[in-house]
């Protein structure tokens, strides 16, 4: 099987969120559905261990890279019938929260600024404020990688729980598409002034102003993972260019120039120390590649 428009040592750094990373082996941006499909049995026929790529945040790539193909996922087509959305999973979620206002539709709100594609959402069950994108979630079409073939998942058999899915649990055998989403009929000023207060306190409590890949840690369950470290006498504790957040200590930060390992020390070091004071084990939120 050919596959044209296949890069190689493509430095992934500029593709995510953290800006830190090497190369990948094989790189290939997929804008289609059939693109993708292409890309990922191309990847099974020559055996090469590949990673769906979508807004580049949650993911912490090695200073090595990774020896493999990267697949790059632009597909962003959208579409909306009464108070659903029909999208690709290549489109951000900015998009997706800026496109139900557009339509009068409340539900997403929440997700305005997190950096992030649907699919990525959808793998993770991304979510904030006590929401998550699994309460909006009505249907999503994968291909199952083993039969090769496309199907529908209903949003039960997705297995929606606090950052975990099917999708965690199966991957890389169950690739994302598109979803259906349900939203509710709103009021336009309304939704615009949930969305303003979201931004405002994320600018308010989150590091923005560097590059990082979003919460590191899933918060145990009654408790928050920026608390715990911070009681750890963690904020501000730097490692090379990477530091963790004086602003958030949930938040690793790349200074310029911060190195995989710098952030995987740091990453060590909280987990020590949670782990010896409150005798908690903090599990990441963020993907290793490479």
């Amino acid at each position: 099987m050919k596959l044209t428009g296949i890069k190689k040592n493509i430095k992934l750094a500029p593709y995510t969120t953290f800006k830190i990373g090497g190369p990948a082996k094989y790189f290939f941006i997929s804008k289609t559905k059939k693109d993708l499909i292409k890309a990922i049995l191309f990847a099974k026929k020559e055996k090469l261990p590949f990673f769906i790529l979508g807004g580049g945040g949650n993911v912490l790539v090695s200073d090595r890279g990774f020896r493999g193909m990267v697949i790059k996922v632009r597909s962003q087509k959208s579409e909306v019938r009464s108070n659903k959305i029909f999208a690709e999973t290549g489109i951000s979620l900015g998009q997706l929260v800026q496109l139900s206002l557009k339509n009068n539709l409340s539900g997403l709100e929440w997700a305005i600024g997190i950096p992030g594609t649907l699919g990525g959402a959808i793998y993770g069950n991304a979510g904030a404020f006590g929401k998550s994108i699994g309460d909006n979630i009505k249907e999503v079409e994968v291909l199952d990688l083993k039969k090769e073939k496309t199907k529908i998942l209903k949003n039960k058999e997705c297995q929606f729980s606090y950052r975990e899915t099917i999708f965690k649990k199966k991957q890389p055998n169950l690739i994302i598409f598109s979803a259906k989403l349900q939203l509710k009929k709103g009021n336009k000023s309304e939704i615009e002034e949930k969305i303003k207060e979201y931004l405002n306190y994320r600018k308010r409590t989150q590091p923005l102003n560097f590059p990082s890949a979003g919460s590191v840690f899933i918060n145990p369950k009654g408790f928050s993972a920026g608390e715990l470290i911070e009681k750890c006498g963690l904020k501000g504790k730097k490692i090379g260019q990477a530091q963790i957040s004086a602003k958030h200590a949930n938040f690793i930060l790349n200074l310029g120039g911060a190195k995989a390992k710098d952030v995987e020390k740091l990453i060590i070091l909280i987990k020590k120390k949670v782990k010896n004071k409150f005798e908690i084990n903090l599990k990441e939120e963020i993907q290793y590649l490479g």
